[in-house]
């Protein structure tokens, strides 16, 4: 399995180098960087993207760069019409990912409103508000639905980020009965009997099935619709 994390500009400029100068294909640059099974992918976006920028493609952003709602919705009509692969449109308006555009296409096709980037501060600066184990459920099952929206989800609900990014993950780890009022506490490994550690791992384990189960599925709906271009 790939390493989860980013990888650095000198990695990417490298990359892009050795790739050009065809001393190693993509594959073989994508196992070196420990990458997943089609990391090569993401290498030859990265080739493209340093061809047309030059190293400054890579340069680290700082802050997130504003979509009005005109500008997504051209650049999914432009990839319906088969004007290009999502890399080649990355490049082309100067996105700096081509995942970017994977959601863009994914809420235009599921009938979802593409709406204007906001980015919302206040739901960094909001105090956080006591909530009830049922509020806590519905606001997490929120967040989920909708890909992992914290700041939408704080924002809709009123509460602060990090209660939203908290509660999610607790719930991801653990199930519903870690999203009970325990100040965070849970008991430790050492604390846990024999079967209430092996429920922990099955309960962990169904959590992350699930995650994968729904990032498979919109790659499923983005392949597809490749194919039918």
């Amino acid at each position: 399995m790939g390493r989860n994390q980013k990888y650095t500009m000198i990695e990417k400029v490298q990359a892009c180098e050795d790739y050009i100068s065809g001393k190693i294909s993509a594959r073989e640059i994508a196992l070196s960087l420990k990458m997943t099974k089609h990391g090569y992918k993401a290498i030859y976006g990265w080739v493209q993207q340093y061809k047309k920028y030059g190293s400054s493609a890579f340069e680290k952003k700082l802050k997130n760069k504003a979509y009005s709602k005109a500008f997504k919705t051209e650049v999914v009509e432009a990839y319906l019409r088969g004007e290009g692969s999502n890399i080649k449109l990355a490049l082309k308006y100067n996105i700096p990912s081509r995942s970017i555009i994977i959601k863009w296409v994914t809420i235009y096709t599921e009938g979802k409103q593409i709406k204007d980037y906001d980015p919302k501060p206040e739901v960094y600066m909001t105090k956080a508000r006591k909530t009830t184990i049922e509020e806590r459920k519905e606001i997490v099952e929120y967040c989920l639905n909708n890909n992992k929206d914290y700041k939408g989800t704080a924002s809709l609900y009123n509460v602060n980020y990090a209660q939203v990014y908290s509660w999610v993950k607790k719930y991801l780890d653990d199930g519903e009965a870690a999203l009970k009022d325990r100040r965070g506490k849970r008991k430790s490994e050492e604390e846990l009997s024999d079967d209430e550690k092996k429920d922990r791992k099955i309960l962990l384990l169904e959590r992350k099935i699930k995650q994968i189960e729904k990032e498979n599925e919109l790659l499923k709906k983005l392949e597809e619709l490749e194919r039918r271009r």
